[in-house]
């Protein structure tokens, strides 16, 4: 993985986005898009495809568990925010036909790592099917 500079706290999450995109095209998955937002409903970092399967991801980085791990942040809310996004993608996007499934990618940083340092990933865990089945 790459050091990319971090100014704040939406560079510092643009840099795990970048950081689980570049580890995911790493074990073969396709990144069809990045940020793909729908209106007020909200947005879904990463989409892609592995081997089929169309893989809706959350990103998020942290630099501990002090406060619950980073997938534990994506509660009730925020996965009905990413279901109805999916589902418009799947309306508009063309790929309704294939196998679904929504990831979480948690992406840790160093502590020592603050706004302005470059950051570089110390450990990334991938939660393939973190919704449950779909």
């Amino acid at each position: 993985m790459t050091a990319k500079p971090v100014s704040n706290k939406r560079a510092a999450g643009r840099a795990g986005e970048d950081d689980a995109a570049e580890y995911l095209a790493g074990r073969g998955y396709r990144v069809l898009y990045r940020n793909f937002r729908y209106g007020r409903y909200g947005e879904i970092d990463i989409i892609a495809l592995a081997g089929g399967v169309v893989c809706f991801v959350e990103v998020k980085s942290r630099s501990g568990d002090a406060f619950g791990t980073p997938a534990e942040a994506v509660g009730y809310a925020k996965r009905n925010k990413i279901l109805a996004v999916a589902n418009h993608f799947l309306r508009v996007g063309g790929l309704g036909a294939n196998k679904l499934r929504f990831d979480v990618v948690e992406v840790y940083y160093d502590k020592g790592d603050r706004a302005g340092d470059a950051r570089k990933p110390v450990k990334i865990r991938h939660i393939e099917n973190a919704f449950g089945e779909s």
